[in-house]
């Protein structure tokens, strides 16, 4: 599993090994880097941060940088369906950026009604859907990528046990898919572990 930490001095992309948690490969931002989302695009790992209008490109095989790249405003998640990259920025908004040259081809409004869906953070592209938590919330929404409107709703209440949620920013913004074995996989920070979960429909 790849993964990005944050924090100015303390972010990093890791290849970690699922069943264990070892670090398996590991690169460390500089350290005036906030690092955020992450996706695999071909042979690279794009890497956003949080509000220095940077992000990074690095070979998903040795982690060795290939490129930088510049965006406006601030960088919270990152997914793709192979073809184009989707980023989040903490609005209702998911930008659609050109996985080469990253310049804005254009935006998503993502609503549920008439209601607009602010503070979206972690994005993933499962079975041709976004998945994307709501920042300070336990709730997925389910996105269509065609027109952002959401088709339902993942509610993750009590996942992790209470003892660990003691830090308010200890928050779901995690999420990640096996299409191959269609494996659904999310976390959050400061969580001390990894959930694999499967979604049941609500009767």
């Amino acid at each position: 599993m790849y993964e990005s930490t944050g924090l100015k001095g303390r972010s990093s992309v890791r290849k970690v090994r699922l069943e264990t948690g070892q670090i398996v490969e590991r690169v460390d931002l500089p350290p005036e880097y906030f690092g955020e989302g992450i996706t695999l695009f071909k042979d690279e790992i794009v890497q956003l941060t949080w509000q220095a209008e940077t992000g990074f490109i690095y070979d998903a095989t040795d982690f060795r940088l290939r490129q930088r790249f510049s965006y406006q405003g601030e960088g919270w998640g990152l997914a793709t369906d192979g073809r184009e990259l989707f980023m989040s920025d903490g609005t209702e908004n998911i930008r659609i950026l050109d996985p080469v040259t990253f310049t804005e081809k254009r935006r998503l409004r993502v609503h549920d009604g008439e209601n607009s869906i602010p503070e979206l953070n972690e994005l993933e592209l499962v079975d041709g859907q976004i998945f994307a938590n709501v920042w300070h919330s336990d709730r997925i929404a389910r996105i269509l990528p065609q027109t952002g409107a959401v088709v339902g709703w993942i509610d993750l209440h009590g996942l992790l046990s209470p003892g660990y949620r003691r830090d308010p920013e200890a928050v779901l913004n995690g999420i990640a898919y096996d299409p191959k074995r269609k494996r659904l996989f999310v976390t959050g920070k400061l969580w001390p572990r990894i959930f694999e979960i499967k979604v049941i429909p609500k009767k």
